[in-house]
């Protein structure tokens, strides 16, 4: 069978610290059916010293495998709290944006094995105790994708902005509409995928900016995986991760691009190579 790869092969131009005591654990279809399902959680990491300890310390880490932290030339102590949380620490070599950080975080976490992967932003704006939940329809075989909504309580108790809140409602609506589905949010830090999902889906074409999570369901959806979403409660603060009023703008009309690219690949009015598969369903 095929060993897992260590982290460290995951690309030579990141740099890994190891986590000395965390075996490797071998991909579903080699492990006997006794083994527990392998849940990896992928942390993309940029300036995230003031709160990851406080998301870490949220993490149900039974039900959790391994936490990887993929670091993003941080300007802050991030690398040093993470390797004191004995967490599998990358870190790139220069600044390669939000879509960039994710794809190194998907690489490694299908490198070790894993059945599922939780994405989780480490700015302890989104309840990490709800991950059981997230991906338990994942580990059922019911989805292939789960998304963490704040619209299924109320964002704007926990204080996201008005317009934030205006924006993100007209982008769901848009892609409600246009991928034929009926979720409450599109545009969360907190989602899980499926093995078969990340080895589907040729996720290392999607931009390397904020974008990249929605080109991700925009390929998902076009593959015909399953797509589902929990309501998890979400907090902000001062510390929390935020982007600011022009580059929501541009991630916004990216977003509309992803919608319209994917409408014509569906009518075949053009047809595009990002929305396709990168191996055959069901291999």
């Amino acid at each position: 069978m095929e060993e897992p790869k260590p982290l460290s092969a995951v690309d030579p131009s990141v740099s890994f610290t190891p986590e000395p005591g965390i075996p490797d654990t071998s991909p579903a279809n080699d492990r006997p059916e006794t083994m527990p399902a392998c849940v990896v959680v992928v942390m993309p990491a940029y300036n995230a010293a003031k709160t990851l300890e406080r998301t870490y310390h949220d993490i149900p880490q039974p039900f959790v495998s391994r936490i990887i932290l993929v670091d993003d030339v941080s300007g802050d102590d991030t690398v040093s709290v993470a390797r004191q949380l004995g967490l599998d620490v990358l870190i790139h070599r220069q600044n390669l944006g939000y879509g960039g950080n994710q794809k190194t975080c998907y690489d490694a976490a299908l490198a070790v094995g894993a059945d599922a992967v939780v994405m989780l932003h480490p700015d302890y704006q989104y309840d990490a105790t709800c991950i059981p939940a997230l991906v338990q329809p994942i580990l059922d075989g019911e989805k292939d994708l789960m998304l963490g909504s704040r619209f299924l309580g109320d964002p704007l108790a926990g204080g996201m902005p008005m317009w934030k809140y205006v924006s993100n409602r007209f982008l769901t609506t848009a892609e409600n509409l246009a991928f034929g589905l009926h979720l409450s949010e599109y545009h969360t830090g907190f989602r899980a995928y499926s093995r078969h999902l990340l080895e589907t889906i040729p996720y290392r074409l999607n931009s390397d900016d904020f974008v990249f999570d929605q080109e991700l369901v925009a390929q998902a959806v076009a593959v015909q995986m399953r797509v589902g979403e929990i309501g998890v409660p979400t907090r902000y603060f001062e510390e929390a991760s935020s982007v600011n009023f022009r580059r929501s703008v541009v991630y916004g009309l990216s977003t509309l691009k992803v919608v319209l690219r994917f409408m014509l690949h569906r009518t075949r009015l053009r047809r595009s190579h990002k929305l396709g598969s990168r191996k055959q369903p069901g291999r």
